[in-house]
């Protein structure tokens, strides 16, 4: 089962926040909650408190293992631009653009390779019964020594 959490209208733009997405999509809650916890940014403090918001999420409806999940999906969306113009110099004006984000965080539990579930990131997995052997490796003749 998935486990989501929204932050719609957060303070910071995308391109700022896309970075933290990138870094903990894929990996641990727990892992990214101790990445996001060392960085001085303020978008990465929103991202961190979106995670624990759906990992509570997923506590709350009594997920059987809330520490096996993982960050299934992380993505930034654009909000809407607050438009302002800054009177400049000679009657000009300048535009300002006060970007917003929605941040989208997904939990769901590990996938293995072949469709089940049950394996955990970094597991063991055996190919399939019907699989070909791996080939023999040859042997590579030695370079002959130069004169």
């Amino acid at each position: 089962m998935d486990y989501q959490a929204k932050h719609r209208f957060a303070d910071v733009g995308p391109r700022k926040l896309r970075l933290f997405a990138d870094l903990i999509r894929g990996k641990n809650v727990d892992e990214a909650l101790q990445l996001l916890a060392f960085y001085p940014n303020r978008g990465a403090k929103l991202v961190r408190a979106v995670v624990q918001s759906a990992y509570g999420n997923a506590e709350d409806r009594e997920c059987p293992d809330p520490d096996g999940l993982v960050v299934s999906e992380c993505r930034v969306d654009g909000a809407p631009t607050f438009k302002r113009i800054q009177p400049r110099a000679r009657g000009t004006a300048f535009p300002i653009k006060r970007r917003m984000s929605h941040i989208i965080v997904t939990l769901s539990e590990p996938k293995s390779e072949f469709g089940g579930e049950g394996f955990a990131p970094g597991d063991a997995v055996l190919p399939p019964a019907d699989a070909p052997a791996p080939a023999a490796p040859t042997e590579v003749p030695a370079p002959a020594p130069t004169a």
